[in-house]
């Protein structure tokens, strides 16, 4: 390693993606700086996003159990729930994870820095009014949520906000079609908010399965969110202390004492010092990257949500890891693999979904897809009044049936996923899961005994 510069690594971005690669890199050898616009490490997931939601998930489930206690016996009395006591802890948790991250990054000689980096060439960064020089700089500032330039937008706020909420918001609008809206509206309604979900089109998550777009659609309805299709807000007003949404048909939605604008995503690529850089990005301010997470500058690396490819945290800490086994570690040709990405949706009831979907598998493979589906009543809502159904399709190709799909929704399928994930990843056949023995009495076991 040349030593002309201050560092080895630099990463601009203190979340999930800059710090796996720093303390990867730190843990070769490598000198390496983190530098953070927030006041704490962790970035989105950590302070703003899945370890927030997840906990609020939870509470969500908890009142969808104590729902369902007296179908097993239980004579339950709820006497209120605390949204103050549950964020108190909620945070206090996050409190910690940002502490273990300054204390492990330490032990790996990480340095960090709090301020807003800028580059001002290919090996050289400003932050505080300070120069720092590295071989090789790491852009992983993350992105940040989208607000639609609409009249009254003010009034309105975004996931950010939500986490910011004190308390419980009664009556509740979210705006958006994506996972973000759909696990928000689902988690507050479950809490005892009254929630509608406004969607620009008949559908919602359009990405996914159409399977699992349609059974949630069944289960968020039987919830009791109100859904308000074909709804694209072109105004927010206040009126007598409420706010009032006006879609651009005219339609009135109204009374609601909090909106959520969760409409996508952006990069945060501006003000970065891109362009003295001479990094490229995308029309919509994505930086493109090659297999090694390489920009069109030598020096310098993209990864997580910046790359504008599968915005996902984990994603970003097992590219930024390859990245310093590759580079720090001689291991040649590690990269990502961007394939078979795993992921779950915290809706209510969950999702979990990995590979390709039924219309993407037809349209690479036409004709020799086939197609396995159940959807059952899961032994536990048997007993509950309240009957949600699991689903799961499997989708295979070929005449060995090679899984290239797999879909679910249903009551712990979030944590079902993952070891198929890993079969499918080593090639997993439809024959494969039939010469599995089941576990009994699971819903897991479903998907090793498809007809």
């Amino acid at each position: 390693m040349t030593h002309s510069f201050d560092y080895d690594l630099i990463a601009i971005g203190g979340g999930s993606g800059g710090i796996a690669t720093c303390n990867r890199a730190g843990l070769y050898g490598a000198r390496t700086m983190v530098i953070e616009s927030d006041p704490v490490l962790g970035g989105t997931c950590v302070n703003r996003g899945c370890v927030p939601k997840k906990a609020m998930w939870y509470g969500a489930s908890m009142a969808h159990a104590l729902r369902d206690a007296p179908a097993y016996g239980f004579d339950v009395t709820v006497n209120g729930f605390s949204w103050e006591a549950l964020v108190e802890k909620r945070e206090k948790y996050i409190s910690n994870i940002n502490n273990a991250y300054a204390s492990y990054l330490g032990k790996n000689n990480v340095q960090i820095v709090h301020g807003y980096a800028r580059l001002l060439d290919a090996n050289t960064v400003e932050v505080n009014g300070e120069k720092h020089s590295a071989e090789r700089i790491i852009l992983a500032p993350g992105g940040y949520a989208r607000v639609p330039e609409l009249p009254g937008k003010e009034l309105a706020i975004t996931s950010d906000g939500f986490f910011e909420l004190k308390q419980q918001p009664k009556k509740v609008l979210v705006l958006g079609a994506g996972y973000i809206a759909v696990e928000l509206a689902g988690m507050l309604q479950a809490m005892g908010s009254d929630v509608t979900l406004g969607i620009r089109h008949e559908n919602f998550l359009r990405d996914f399965d159409l399977m699992l777009q349609e059974k949630l659609m069944e289960e968020m309805q039987s919830d009791g969110v109100t859904m308000a299709k074909k709804f694209s807000a072109a105004r927010l007003d206040k009126v007598n202390g409420l706010i009032d949404v006006t879609g651009e048909s005219g339609e009135v939605l109204a009374g609601f004492d909090s909106v959520i604008l969760a409409i996508g995503r952006s990069p945060a690529t501006d003000n970065l010092g891109l362009d003295k850089a001479g990094v490229t990005t995308d029309a919509r301010g994505y930086i493109p990257v090659d297999k090694f997470q390489q920009t069109n500058v030598p020096s310098i690396f993209a990864i997580g949500d910046v790359t504008g490819q599968a915005e996902l945290t984990p994603v970003a800490i097992a590219a930024g890891r390859r990245l310093a086994d590759r580079i720090y570690d001689g291991q040649e040709g590690r990269h990502l693999n961007y394939d078979l990405i795993p992921t779950a949706v915290f809706s209510h009831p969950p999702m979990g979904t990995v590979g390709l979907t039924e219309v993407q598998a037809r349209e690479a493979h036409g004709d020799a897809v086939k197609i396995y589906e159940a959807s059952f009543t899961a032994m536990y809502n048997a007993f509950t009044e309240h009957k949600s159904k699991t689903s799961l399709k499997l989708i295979c190709v070929g005449d060995e049936e090679k899984v290239v799909g797999i879909h679910m929704i249903g009551l712990a399928v979030d944590e079902m996923l993952q070891g198929f994930a890993v079969a499918m990843r080593m090639g997993a056949c439809k024959r494969d899961l039939d010469d599995t023995i089941a576990v009994h009495p699971t819903s897991s076991e479903e998907l090793v005994t498809l007809r």
